[in-house]
């Protein structure tokens, strides 16, 4: 049995990269692909946050790891990053486009600059994510890409405006991409995850009274682990899911299917 299941979902010398991978979600995703086999290139804007989690994808599962400052919405950048990526480590396998911000401005005080802040980290980073490795991985005709939607896709979150915008916007690109790439053995899939707050949602957003609002929409009543996105992360990236793309898997605790 452990035969099969390691023939399913293994991913054993795979390259993966993860964008976003200093952060509280993504970081948890890089240390899981790291445990599954892969060696990771964790990039993030704070070349800090990005050394730490590769350090300890190391110190976790023993294998490669690398930390890379990247700012995702300058396409020059990424295509630096990725040369360099396959240069060191070489050719990608798995993509997880990751990066992003909140912003919890009311709607009628959002400045152009927070919207384009929110929207250059969330949407342009995954378009440009995919556009970039994503020409990399149709080149060689096989690989896997994750790209984070969220709860917020539709319908949208309250108090957060520019954010849901652009995470619609990011399940769209994915359905997009799934279906212009399905015959290039490259698939393009999101996972879709419900709450897993960090101390700036708690701060910024989660008021007693969002609390209790959102635990009672979401029929297991509490919030996720973020260790809790690994196993499908792990089932998207590997071939198991050989025929799944254009896909958002919701990972949320029952949240997407509550009504009254």
């Amino acid at each position: 049995m452990a035969g099969f299941v390691e023939k399913m979902f293994g991913l054993d010398g795979k390259i993966a990269v993860v964008t976003g991978g200093g952060g509280h979600v993504c970081g948890e995703m890089a240390r899981g692909l790291g445990q599954a086999g892969c060696t990771v290139a964790v990039l993030d804007l704070r070349l800090e946050k990005a050394e730490a989690v590769a350090g300890q994808i190391t110190e976790l599962s023993g294998c490669k790891a690398i930390g890379l400052a990247v700012d995702m919405a300058q396409k020059d950048q990424i295509q630096k990053t990725c040369d360099q990526v396959v240069g060191e480590l070489g050719p990608i396998d798995i993509v997880v486009n990751g990066a992003g911000i909140n912003s919890p401005v009311p709607y009628f005080d959002i400045t152009k600059d927070d919207w384009d802040a929110v929207f250059d980290s969330q949407m342009t980073s995954t378009f440009l994510g995919c556009q970039v490795f994503g020409k990399h991985l149709v080149e060689r005709r096989s690989g896997s890409i994750i790209n984070i939607s969220s709860a917020s896709a539709g319908p949208p979150l309250s108090k957060a405006f520019a954010y849901s915008a652009a995470k619609a916007g990011i399940k769209n690109l994915t359905q997009n991409l799934g279906r212009e790439w399905a015959t290039s053995g490259v698939r393009v899939n999101a996972i879709r995850p419900g709450f897993f707050p960090t101390e700036w949602n708690r701060k910024n957003f989660i008021t007693p009274e969002r609390e209790a609002a959102i635990l009672g929409h979401t029929p297991m009543e509490r919030y996720g682990d973020v260790a809790e996105l690994v196993g499908a992360l792990i089932w998207l990236a590997s071939d198991a899911s050989s025929f799944v793309t254009g896909a958002e898997i919701a990972v949320d605790g029952g949240y997407s299917c509550m009504t009254v």
